[in-house]
């Protein structure tokens, strides 16, 4: 039996029951497949739930602000994700007179959709033969044929790109691009992968030659960037002062409280005799009443440190710069914050 055709019976038995199985709704799909690039599936269950509740279709999306979509989001990381399905579903409704593009090369043309994406949307929704390469694919693939191809290359030059396009069947490329991705999930796992009850034993390279632990090949680590914030709360009777990111930056057009960035961890006195302090607080005599411990925040190529200073009862017009906002404490929640920051405002309501 031909290995697309074990991988096809083997998902009919052992699929998960997931939302997005049910339908061929390309913008459904598209939804899912932006949400679990960088997310396990149990939490993105959720997610794409409630992202088709309050977005269910493209109208909705393009008409929506973009603080309401990433508030929906929040949580999720990797904000840029959201930013760019807002500003893609605006296009297919100016571009596409709301129509979600239908080939594989009009999808590969929106904003924030690369060759896997597009081929899973195309695939699923479509029936086009494009095969899918995501990391489950890759593990899989190098696995059976014994290939030390890195991750990340490009496609054109990649033999397990080549061996996926092989592989697939044209028939059914929606059904056997979920196949392999179920089994890299499921089967051929990253770490103890079922290999004594694989189905695709007798066809595994890695396994008859004990190559299992060894592909696919591992690529180094990303070295991280260090960073150090300090975050104030400054509350103002019932207001607290909160600004949204405006740079090209992490967390573009999330809300966070006033901040000041120091290149390394500092002293609360030392942080008072910065200029950045002076310019904060446009030199009031102010001193927080409250610091918290550091929080550390991993991003993919960021680490952020985070201490969080209280100030209560500052003067309703306090000598702070004016590029803040002041907002009722107890709408807060209704702004869309890093995940960093919602988890210390989630401590402080415990």
């Amino acid at each position: 039996m031909k290995i697309s055709d074990i991988l096809s019976r083997w998902y009919h038995e052992h699929k998960r029951d997931l939302p997005w199985r049910e339908t061929r709704d390309p913008y459904a799909i598209w939804v899912s497949e932006i949400i679990l690039q960088q997310t396990r599936v149990t939490q993105g269950i959720d997610y794409y739930l409630r992202f088709l509740d309050q977005f269910p279709d493209l109208q909705s999306l393009a008409e929506a602000k973009i603080e309401k979509v990433l508030k929906v989001w929040q949580g999720l990381g990797y904000y840029t994700r959201a930013r760019n399905m807002h500003a893609t579903a605006a296009h297919i409704i100016r571009e596409h007179h709301g129509v979600f593009p239908s080939t594989y090369m009009e999808i590969l043309k929106l904003k924030g959709i690369g060759p896997y994406t597009a081929a899973a949307i195309a695939s699923i929704a479509f029936n086009e033969p494009h095969a899918v390469i995501d990391g489950n694919v890759h593990r899989v693939i190098a696995r059976i044929f014994g290939l030390s191809d890195p991750p990340g290359q490009v496609p054109a030059k990649c033999s397990i790109c080549r061996q996926a396009e092989i592989l697939l069947k044209p028939e059914e490329p929606g059904v056997h691009n979920q196949a392999i991705m179920e089994f890299g999930a499921l089967v051929c796992t990253p770490a103890k992968p079922s290999c004594t009850s694989c189905p695709l034993q007798q066809h595994c390279v890695a396994f008859k030659q004990d190559l299992v632990d060894k592909l696919p090949v591992r690529i180094r680590s990303i070295k991280q960037r260090h960073r150090y914030f300090h975050y104030f709360i400054i509350q103002s009777g019932n207001s607290i002062a909160i600004r949204q990111r405006t740079e090209k930056d992490i967390w573009q057009h999330l809300f966070e409280f006033p901040l000041i960035e120091t290149l390394r961890a500092t002293s609360l006195e030392r942080l008072m005799e910065s200029s950045s302090w002076n310019y904060l607080f446009r030199n009031g005599q102010f001193r927080p009443d409250k610091v918290s411990k550091i929080f550390k925040h991993s991003l993919t190529h960021q680490v952020i440190h985070a201490k969080f200073y209280h100030l209560n009862n500052i003067p309703s017009d306090p000598s702070i710069s004016s590029s803040f906002q002041q907002v009722p404490i107890k709408e807060i929640d209704n702004y869309p914050v890093p995940k960093l920051i919602e988890n210390y405002l989630k401590i402080l309501s415990d």
